[in-house]
């Protein structure tokens, strides 16, 4: 008789392009103090997800102190793994905003590096390894269409779902990723309210974890 419980839940692992994550769901909401754990729980009810493998890189300047706070509550949680990229300083060249005339300039900025080539790794060694059936993806970068086309291939067995972080249409489009994928949705953001860390959360190896005042 049945309880209403699946018998063989779907081994998953889910792949968040952190920065994705950020622009295109959490950057200017109140909600980026997100458990993803339980987020993933709650999304996920029917799977048993085996690992969260979240991609990001260090930021420089007045959102370090946010960041490092966010990485550091990320890091108590059993299933998720943070995975670091990098920062490469670049120039780029626009007009200058401030000059009488319209005047070419040279600016510097930072380019995110190795984030996208970090995830299609990791999804390509889970695959190749058997360690899940399922991949869940929350990214819409294009760059990642042709690992997920590799691992379709390779790997039919295994499901690609993709979840797109958009808060509007434009961004949400996403139409190579969405395309290739088994299945694609665009992120809820419904539950981003219950799956809030505390405001203070207990570390073992040093002082609490305060979430940050401002971000």
């Amino acid at each position: 008789m049945s309880n209403g419980i699946r018998q063989n839940p779907k081994r998953a692992i889910v792949y968040i392009d952190g920065f994705n994550l950020y622009y295109g769901a959490l950057k200017g909401g109140p909600y980026k103090w997100l458990n993803l754990e339980r987020y993933f729980r709650l999304l996920l009810p029917n799977d048993n997800i085996q690992k969260i493998r979240y991609f990001t890189a260090r930021v420089a300047g007045s959102h370090a102190v946010a960041q490092n706070a966010y990485l550091a509550a990320l890091a108590t949680l059993p299933l998720v793994e943070i995975i670091l990229g990098k920062f490469k300083a670049k120039q780029i060249q626009g007009l200058c905003p401030s000059c009488p005339l319209p005047a070419p300039q040279f600016f510097s900025t930072f380019e995110e590096k190795h984030t996208d080539v970090n995830i299609a790794l990791w999804m390509l060694h889970d695959a190749q390894r058997d360690l899940c059936d399922r991949l869940v993806l929350v990214s819409g970068d294009s760059d990642l269409v042709p690992a997920v086309a590799m691992i379709k291939s390779e790997y039919p067995q295994k499901e690609i779902i993709v979840y797109v972080p958009a808060r509007n249409a434009v961004r949400g489009a996403a139409v190579e990723l969405r395309s290739i994928a088994d299945k694609n949705k665009t992120l809820p953001v419904q539950m981003f309210h219950a799956s809030q860390f505390p405001p203070v959360i207990p570390n073992g190896s040093g002082p609490p974890i305060k979430k940050p005042a401002t971000w």
